[in-house]
C-alpha cells in the first residue's frame, strides 16, 4: 500500500498547509471567530450611550463596559498562545469560542452594569481563546507561499466587519432593546464552532510541561498595570494605593522577564522582543490601535450627544473607516511581498494621523460627507499599516514558535485597544463637552509617534 500523502487528506504542516475544501473551510471557521469578536468591540462601542442611559450610568463608567473585555482578554492572551503550542491551537480555539458564544448569551440576559460587565470578562476570554491562536493557524492552514494573501485576507474579515458592526448595532436598536445586540453572537458561535470542528486540524498534544506560574505573573502584571492606570485617570490620582499597585505590576514584569528570558519557548517571548524588528513592529501595532480605540470609543458620543446625529446615522458615519480599510488591505498584503513594512507602516501611520486631526478640526455643524471622506483617510492609513505589519512579525518568528508570535500581534491590538478606552474614559471624566476633539488629538498623537517609530526600521 502506498503511504497517502498529507496534502491528499488535508492535514496541516507549517509548510505545506490545507488543500481544497479543507483549506476553504478552516479560512471560513477562522473568518467566523474573528468576525464574532470584532463586530462585539464595535457593537459595544456604538451601543455606549444607548446602554449607559438604560442603565442610568454615567458615560466614563459604561467603558468599563469595554474596558472589562479588553482586560480580560490581555492577562490570558500569551498564557493562551503558549498553551496553544502545547494542546494544538485549534484546541484553544474551540474551547475559546464555546466560551465566549455562552458569554454572549449571559451578555444579554444581563440587568445591571455589574452583571454585564461579569459577562463581559467571561467572553473576554472566550475572545482570548480565539485571538490568541487565529494568526497561528492561518500560518498552519496556508501554503508558505500564500501566507501574504492569507493575512490580508485576515485583514480584510475584520475590516468588513467592522464595517458591518456600526450598520448592524444601529438596525438592531433601531427596532430592538441593546440586549439583542449580544444575542446576535450566538446563532453565529453556533456555527463557527461546528465549521471549526469539521475543518480544523487537531495535531497530538505535546507533553512538554507547561509554565502555570508564568502565567500567573502575567495576568498580574497587566491586570495590575491597566487597573491602575485606569484607577489613576478617574478619582483616585496618583495616590499611595495606585503607586503600589503599579509598583506591584513592575515586580510582577520584571520576575517574568527574569523567569521567560532564557527559556527555549517562553510564554512571554522576550527572545523575540530583544530583536529590534520585533519590538518596533509590536510598538508600532500598540500605538496604531490606541489612536483607532480613542476614535472609536469617542466618536459615538461626539456625533450622537455633540453633533445630534442619531444611532442609524453614526453608525453610517462610521462605516467609511473599515470599509476603506477592507478595500486598501489587499493591496496593502500584495506590497508586503515587494516593500518593507517599516515603510509601508511608517506612509500609513501618517495618513492615519492626518485623517485624525481633520477629524478634530470638523466644523461646529458638519455635512455627512465632510465626515464620510475623513473617515475614509482614517481607513486607508490604517488598512495600509497593518496587513504588512502582521505578516512582518510572523516572519520574524523561527519555526516552532508561530503561537508567540501570534500570541503577540493580539497581545499588541489588545494592549492597544485597552490603552485607548482607558484614555477614552478618563477624557470623557474631565473634558465632557469637548471629548471629541480631545480624543481625536490623542489618537492623532500616537499615530504620529507610530509613524516615526514604524521609519525608524529602515535605518
Amino acid at each position: 500500500m502506498q503511504p497517502i500523502a498529507i496534502e491528499q487528506v488535508g492535514f496541516a504542516t507549517e509548510q505545506d498547509g490545507l488543500t481544497g475544501s479543507r483549506l476553504i473551510f478552516g479560512v471560513l471557521a477562522i473568518s467566523l471567530a474573528t468576525s464574532l469578536s470584532v463586530l462585539d468591540t464595535v457593537i459595544a462601542n456604538l451601543a455606549l450611550p444607548t446602554i449607559a442611559t438604560t442603565l442610568h450610568t454615567n458615560p466614563s463608567d459604561s467603558v468599563w463596559i469595554v474596558n472589562a473585555y479588553q482586560l480580560s482578554i490581555i492577562m490570558t492572551l500569551l498564557p493562551l498562545s503558549s498553551l496553544g503550542d502545547r494542546v494544538g491551537y485549534a484546541r484553544i480555539y474551540m474551547v475559546g469560542l464555546v466560551l465566549f458564544t455562552f458569554a454572549s448569551l449571559l451578555c444579554a440576559m444581563s440587568q445591571s452594569l455589574d452583571m454585564l460587565i461579569v459577562s463581559r470578562v467571561l467572553q473576554g476570554l472566550g475572545a482570548a481563546g480565539i485571538g490568541s491562536v487565529n494568526t497561528a493557524i492561518l500560518k498552519m492552514i496556508y501554503p508558505s507561499r500564500l501566507l501574504g494573501r492569507g493575512v490580508s485576507i485576515h485583514a480584510s474579515v475584520v475590516s468588513l466587519s467592522t464595517a458591518a458592526g456600526p450598520a448592524i448595532a444601529a438596525t438592531i436598536l433601531s427596532v430592538a432593546t441593546w440586549p439583542w445586540l449580544f444575542a446576535v453572537n450566538v446563532p453565529l458561535g453556533i456555527l463557527a464552532f461546528f465549521v471549526g470542528f469539521k475543518a480544523l486540524p487537531r495535531p497530538p498534544v505535546s507533553k512538554a510541561s507547561y509554565d502555570y506560574f508564568s502565567a500567573l505573573l502575567n495576568a498580574a502584571t497587566f491586570g495590575l498595570l491597566v487597573i491602575g492606570v485606569d484607577r489613576m485617570g478617574h478619582h483616585d490620582g496618583i495616590s499611595a494605593s495606585v503607586v503600589v499597585q503599579l509598583a506591584l505590576a513592575a515586580s510582577c514584569a520584571w520576575l517574568l522577564v527574569r523567569r521567560e528570558r532564557h527559556r527555549v519557548k517562553p510564554l512571554l517571548p522576550v527572545d523575540l522582543l530583544f530583536k529590534p524588528a520585533f519590538l518596533l513592529a509590536v510598538l508600532t501595532s500598540i500605538c496604531s490601535f490606541t489612536a483607532q480605540m480613542l476614535a472609536f470609543v469617542s466618536l459615538p458620543f461626539m456625533l450622537q450627544d455633540a453633533l445630534g446625529r442619531s444611532t442609524m446615522e453614526t453608525g453610517a458615519l462610521i462605516s467609511p473607516w473599515p470599509i476603506a480599510v477592507l478595500c486598501i488591505a489587499p493591496l496593502a498584503g500584495s506590497l508586503s511581498n515587494r516593500v518593507n513594512a517599516g515603510a509601508l507602516g511608517g506612509v500609513g501611520l501618517a495618513i492615519l494621523a492626518t485623517g485624525l486631526t481633520l477629524l478634530a478640526l470638523l466644523p461646529p455643524h458638519p455635512a455627512s460627507f465632510d465626515i464620510g471622506w475623513r473617515m475614509a483617510v482614517c481607513g486607508i492609513g490604517f488598512g495600509l499599516f497593518q496587513p504588512p505589519n502582521n505578516r512582518s512579525l510572523l516572519a520574524l518568528a523561527p519555526p516552532g514558535r508561530t503561537g508567540n508570535a501570534s500570541g503577540m500581534i493580539s497581545m499588541a491590538r489588545v494592549l492597544g485597544q485597552t490603552f485607548g478606552a482607558v484614555l477614552s474614559a478618563f477624557i470623557l471624566l474631565v473634558e465632557p463637552f469637548h471629548a471629541g476633539v480631545v480624543a481625536l488629538s490623542t489618537g492623532a498623537s500616537f499615530a504620529a509617534i507610530a509613524a516615526c517609530v514604524s521609519l525608524t526600521r529602515l535605518i
